[in-house]
């Protein structure tokens, strides 16, 4: 990364250089997509899929309120209005409740594959099927999970990526990527991300035929990409090896996640719930442990949306709290964290 960091700055072109370009080809392929968008963070790869799919006022666009704000944040960009709806146990989206509040003005569902597990695409896709709404995949925390071998962010017309640091993989910053198989869709992608200027035409770099954005990768993150792109799989492999520990060994007086049926979890967070959680936490804190929530309030209780009422969600918010997990970990580590809850519960 460091060699590749020197040779963008000796080579003085730092940004629509040949790093964004390829990055964006091999991302896509990895994702089983056929173009990919990069942009400068997975908010506006949400934000350009949702504007390239002309979702605006008056539509109605389904989400699921237990996940970061920027899942839902783009809706009230482009102008439409979020739909929030309940989540299962395994924390992603209720897929009977996204049926239940599907009307005439959903144009749209954005399935947040959350923690870096999979929802239902199976169902999704018969619902998509019934009801003709667009599918746009919130990957941002699950680059590499699959549903039925097929990866995140093939499923739908656009799959969302970030690259943020706390991401399974980065470009040391901010950054983000739009995959689709819709080539018309990667084209009016490119041009919102490029203040709407369509560079397949003659004129193009000097012509800005639609109202855009400057959303724009630079060479340097571009270029980390693709060396973090190469260890994903490795890196993915080991955080399932530490769930698989965790899963194994911690105490059954906490509620541990397991991976559902068809799919193969990359686990960007280990999430486990206990009545007890504030106390776990500062226990865990007081032994140099160090946790989080993702995510305390729910996105449907923030003051810039509407509140309504998600019953599951606001029980599981109260409940969760994220353990210890990335490559670098070692099993002394992980057994340190399983006999610190455990000694808890004893």
């Amino acid at each position: 990364m460091k060699e590749k960091v020197l040779e963008i700055l000796d080579s003085g072109r730092f940004i629509k250089g040949p790093n964004v370009a390829a990055f964006e080809a091999k991302f896509s392929r990895y994702c089983g997509a056929g173009y990919g968008v990069s942009a400068n963070s997975g908010t506006s790869a949400i934000f350009m899929a949702l504007k390239a799919l002309y979702i605006g006022k008056g539509d109605e666009v389904i989400v699921p309120s237990h996940t970061f704000v920027a899942s839902a944040t783009p809706i009230l960009m482009v102008g439409a209005k979020p739909v929030f709806v309940d989540i299962g146990d395994d924390y992603l989206m209720d897929v009977n409740d996204v049926k239940s509040k599907i009307t005439s003005r959903t144009k749209a569902v954005i399935c947040v594959h959350l923690y870096g597990e999979m929802c239902d695409m199976a169902k999704l896709l018969q619902l998509k099927e019934k009801f003709g709404f667009a599918l746009v995949e919130d990957c941002c925390q699950a680059h590499g999970a699959e549903y039925d071998g097929k990866k995140a962010g093939s499923f739908g017309e656009a799959g969302c990526f970030s690259f943020f640091p706390s991401k399974n993989m980065t470009v040391a910053g901010d950054g983000g990527m739009a995959v689709t198989s819709d080539k018309k869709l990667c084209n009016t992608m490119k041009m919102l991300r490029d203040h709407g200027r369509d560079y397949g035409t003659k004129e193009g770099k000097y012509i800005s035929t639609i109202l855009g954005y400057n959303f724009r990768m630079s060479e340097l993150s571009a270029a980390l990409g693709r060396c973090q792109l190469k260890y994903i799989e490795q890196w993915s492999q080991k955080r399932r090896n530490i769930a698989e520990m965790y899963n194994e060994s911690l105490t059954d007086k906490v509620i541990k996640p397991q991976a559902g049926d068809r799919r193969k979890h990359v686990y960007h967070l280990y999430v486990i719930r206990t009545g007890k959680r504030d106390e776990l936490k500062e226990h865990l804190h007081r032994n140099d442990i160090e946790t989080g929530i993702h995510y305390p309030v729910p996105v449907h209780r923030q003051p810039i949306f509407e509140d309504s009422r998600l019953p599951v969600t606001e029980k599981i918010c109260d409940e969760i709290l994220s353990l210890p997990i990335y490559p670098l970990l070692s099993d002394d580590q992980v057994s340190e964290v399983i006999d610190t809850i455990n000694d808890f519960f004893e």
